[in-house]
């Protein structure tokens, strides 16, 4: 019998083809992941309900997202919208160091306990509001954002990138939202409109 997470991953490969990213996929079981309600359909193409409103993001598209950020080992990445810790623990395995931001001290605390019992140290989760990101621990190398912007990606974050640094989002409203690709140069920073994507809105303000 096929691992099933073994099995999602080469699902995945034939869309994504980065194998370090296809790697952490087998690697990490994403029915720890979720409610144990949804844990039936843990391995399936599909974002799931976690509670908060949030949800567990689908796994083409967050392999899709890691892809684009072209992680290397020592990486420094900010991951904005722990959710259920998934994409901040495959993160873990692909970069050097992770700081994970959520608003909901719940879902943080959960995906924290997560975390530490596949001994994820390199994981950090932290309580607070997103779109400000992480000035103490900026620069990062990458920046990870796994809910919707609105119009613009948060002018705090593109501030908070290292030379050479690369940020994913999905930018614009409820309806149409696509992913965007950031990236600073010598010259500026450039963006890349990419595929059209769904996900729940990023809250600005206090944690709730």
């Amino acid at each position: 019998m096929v691992d099933p997470a073994l099995g999602l991953a080469r699902e995945l490969a034939r869309a994504v083809r980065d194998e370090r990213v296809i790697r952490a996929i087998a690697a990490v079981p994403r029915e720890r992941f979720v409610p144990p309600g949804e844990r039936a359909r843990a391995y399936e193409n599909v974002a799931l309900p976690i509670g908060c409103g949030q949800t567990i993001s689908q796994p083409l598209v967050v392999a899709r997202m890691l892809s684009l950020l072209a992680l290397s080992a020592g990486d420094r990445v900010l991951d904005v919208g722990t959710g259920s810790g998934w994409h901040a623990a495959l993160l873990g395995l692909l970069a050097g160091e992770v700081w994970t931001i959520e608003r909901h001290r719940d879902l943080s605390e959960s995906a924290a306990a997560r975390l530490r019992r596949l001994r994820l140290r390199n994981v950090h989760c932290v309580v607070g509001d997103g779109w400000e990101g992480l000035p103490g621990h900026a620069p990062f190398d990458a920046i990870n954002v796994a809910a919707a912007t609105g119009a613009r990606i948060p002018p705090a974050l593109i501030a908070q990138l290292a030379p050479g640094g690369r940020l994913v989002a999905p930018v614009g409203g409820e309806d149409a939202q696509r992913l965007v690709l950031a990236r600073r140069t010598p010259t500026g920073v450039r963006v890349r409109r990419l595929e059209p994507v769904r996900f729940v809105p990023l809250v600005r303000g206090a944690p709730g």
